[in-house]
This record gives structure tokens, C-alpha cells and sequence, in this order.
């Protein structure tokens, strides 16, 4: 049924309760899993809220994020590799993270999105916006909330 499930993670104790049950799930149904995160890119303009940096720092920077994020992906590879589920993991970089976890999970042939939400509701809610809202209401894959 879900024969390749994508799992997001941003690295928060209830993302991380998203990838428990993920492999979780996984397991139990004898699926590969593709464990992912967003990273955004530095915002290098005045208009964008940003200091300006000279490009060289803002790679320097944009790289450090890539490789701590990729730090934590294998950390849960290994967690994946325990519970007995075949994982791949990958990091995406984009500041537009429900389009992004859309994407990997299209390109990498999923069959179920799982995430957290942290429920965020009326004027916080759209304030901050919602990924998982975006994600429930843009992708055609079935996707998994966890609270």
C-alpha cells in the first residue's frame, strides 16, 4: 500500500515524534522511507529582512546549514538502519518548504507524506502560516499528521 514513505523532519522534539512513528509505520508495513528537511536560503537583501553579507559569508553560511542539517538526517538514518527500515535521506534547499516536500516526495515516488503540525490556530495561525496546511491542501499524495 505505502510501499516508499516521505517523512519531513525541522528537527523539533514533535518532528522528531513524526520520524519515530514514521519508521515506525514503515516497519510495520515493510517500507523504504525517505527522511527530508528544508533548509532556507539566507535572506540577502534589506527588503527581505536581511543584513546584506558579501556572497562569499552567505555560502559560507548557507553551506554550515546544509551540513548540520545533513548531520541530523544521519542520525535518524541510523535510528531508520536500527529499527530494520531501508531510509535514504535528503536535504532540500528552498525557502518555500510545502512546495519542497511536495517535490521530494513526487521526484522520490512516495506514496505517504508524514508530518507534525503544531497546531497552530486562528490569528498565530495566519500570521505564521502553515506548511502542513499547504502540504494537506497542495499535494495529491496521502499525507500523515502527527500532534
Amino acid at each position: 500500500m505505502y510501499g516508499k514513505i516521505l517523512i519531513t523532519t525541522d528537527g523539533s522534539p514533535l518532528s522528531k515524534k513524526a520520524v519515530t512513528n514514521g519508521l515506525a509505520l514503515a516497519e510495520s508495513l515493510g517500507s523504504e522511507v525517505v527522511i527530508v528537511k528544508v533548509v532556507g536560503r539566507y535572506t540577502s537583501s534589506y527588503f527581505e529582512g536581511g543584513y546584506v553579507l558579501p556572497n562569499e559569508d552567505i555560502e559560507r553560511i548557507e553551506k554550515q546549514w546544509m551540513d548540520e542539517a545533513q548531520a541530523s538526517l544521519d542520525v535518524m538514518k541510523k535510528l531508520a538502519i536500527r529499527v530494520g527500515v531501508t531510509a535514504k535521506t535528503l536535504v532540500v534547499r528552498s525557502n518555500y518548504v510545502a512546495d519542497a516536500i511536495i517535490s521530494a516526495a513526487t521526484k522520490s515516488k512516495c506514496h505517504l507524506i508524514v508530518m507534525s503540525s503544531h497546531g497552530r490556530r486562528g490569528i498565530k495561525g495566519i500570521l505564521l502560516g502553515s506548511e502542513t496546511q499547504h502540504v494537506l491542501t497542495h499535494s495529491k499524495i496521502p499525507v500523515l499528521v502527527l500532534r
